[in-house]
């Protein structure tokens, strides 16, 4: 089981589990709708098999770059640990469950459960083919907000898309930066990135704009919805916190690359999250 969380970097969902959690709550809140454990926890098995469903088939499709790439070599199927059969297995019983869960939450859900299977298993052939593979892979991610809000209403509501939106860009912007690591090597192998497009300089520039669109996106949800002093806490912090991500990644130095990718974009979502559900409760 270990091996397993490990290939699918389970950790990682702290970055849009709480986003989905908010999309949940407000529909409560917004709508009145009685919350109940058993659309709550099926909301999260939905993230957590869509997630997992959608990591491990990126690492079967890259395993043959992950061979030869030094940063990866060591992950669990280039290395030996997990077979590409059980691998293929895991994804195809974690899409399965994903789709189960969305059948018992509402026939909305379920409808457009293979809608969103398509988008996140997708994503990992994007790079082969455009520099904008990051705003590929973080369609999914935009996309738990929104989702977790339907599995409650049943139906659409600009609050959550704002709140995705917010999520596709902030993603968006920290994954420019992950991949920067990467640069050389995917030059290398004809693979397609915004660092291999427009260099290292731009890149970071461009990460720095989209990560302002997501600052503007939930600024606007919270003047729309008037929403009171501890989602503007929150915020700012997030702020701050992308600002901070900024800060220690330079042109000339990236040693500080997982810093920024894991530690900060973590606990940006931990509190911000956590300060909106003070907000409305």
């Amino acid at each position: 089981m270990k091996n397993y969380l490990s290939l699918i970097k389970f950790s990682h969902t702290i970055f849009a589990l709480p986003f989905a959690l908010v999309g949940f709550f407000l529909a409560v809140w917004l709508d009145g709708y009685s919350f109940t454990w058993q659309k709550f926890l099926l909301v999260v098995a939905c993230m957590v098999f869509a997630r997992s469903a959608a990591m491990a088939f990126n690492r079967l499709v890259d395993e043959r770059y992950d061979r030869i790439n030094s940063r990866t070599t060591m992950r669990e199927i280039p290395a030996g640990i997990i077979p590409i059969t059980s691998a293929a297995l895991f994804t195809a019983c974690c899409a399965l469950l994903f789709m189960l869960s969305a059948y018992f939450i509402n026939p909305l859900c379920f409808a457009l459960s293979p809608v969103a299977l398509l988008v996140v298993l997708g994503y990992s052939y994007t790079k082969r083919f455009t520099h904008f593979s990051h705003f590929f892979l973080v369609l999914g991610l935009a996309l738990a907000p929104i989702g977790a809000y339907l599995a409650v209403t049943a139906e659409f509501s600009a609050l959550p898309v704002l709140i995705g939106a917010a999520v596709f860009f902030w993603v968006s912007g920290f994954d420019i930066i992950y991949s920067l690591q990467d640069e050389a090597f995917d030059k290398e192998q004809q693979l397609h990135s915004m660092a291999v497009w427009v260099g290292r300089k731009n890149a970071l520039i461009i990460s720095s704009f989209v990560h302002f669109l997501s600052i503007v996106f939930l600024a606007v949800a919270g003047i729309y919805w008037n929403f009171g002093v501890w989602y503007w806490a929150g915020l700012l912090i997030f702020t701050l916190l992308l600002i901070y991500q900024h800060a220690i990644i330079k042109v000339n130095d990236i040693s500080r690359v997982n810093m920024a990718f894991f530690t900060t974009n973590g606990i940006a979502s931990v509190i911000f999250a956590t300060f909106v559900l003070i907000e409305i409760f």
